[in-house]
């Protein structure tokens, strides 16, 4: 029957440890910024999947303590941050280990060898024109595809400024 019903000292046990885990992952997440809630890249989702899994283990499991979850939870969040001033500070680091923006199209033209590279439909860049309330093709001066998975749409009459296409990935 106890595949059933817990002890109650078990029960009040999982209860503290899962509203501690709760305010140790708020507080952690407080220190290390918005960074952490931010769009999210592989990295993010990696470490949101890794904390998810120690906050179940030390939920689960006699053996991890909430002061080891915790220290797990914090070590992977300042690895984060880490990774993201190493991004940040230096583009060698950014190029190898991150992926950057692609170019999907341009000037109205679909860059057919990059979506194909990149394993997506002109169907999800025509879903995400009509979002941007685009009409028709040739009012589109870039579409790229970004790091966290979102396509952004430049339009307009007015040329962009070069800047936007730093780091994009005009080719794959």
């Amino acid at each position: 029957m106890n595949w059933i019903i817990e002890e109650q000292s078990i029960l009040i046990h999982a209860v503290i440890t899962a509203v501690t885990m709760l305010l140790v992952t708020m507080f952690i997440l407080k220190i290390n910024g918005l960074r952490s809630l931010a769009k999210i890249t592989p990295l993010d989702f990696i470490v949101t999947i890794t904390i998810g899994s120690i906050i179940n283990s030390t939920l689960i499991s006699d053996s991890n303590s909430i002061v080891k979850g915790g220290l797990m939870i914090a070590v992977l969040l300042a690895f984060q941050t880490l990774f993201g001033k190493l991004k940040a500070k230096y583009n060698w680091f950014d190029k190898n280990v991150y992926n950057n923006p692609v170019l999907v199209m341009r000037n109205g033209e679909f860059l057919k060898d990059n979506i194909s590279k990149l394993n997506i439909s002109e169907t999800i860049i025509i879903s995400k024109l009509r979002e941007n309330n685009i009409k028709k093709l040739s009012e589109v001066q870039a579409v790229i595809l970004e790091t966290t998975g979102d396509i952004s749409v430049i339009s307009g009459e007015e040329k962009m400024d070069d800047i936007l296409l730093n780091n994009v990935r005009l080719k794959i």
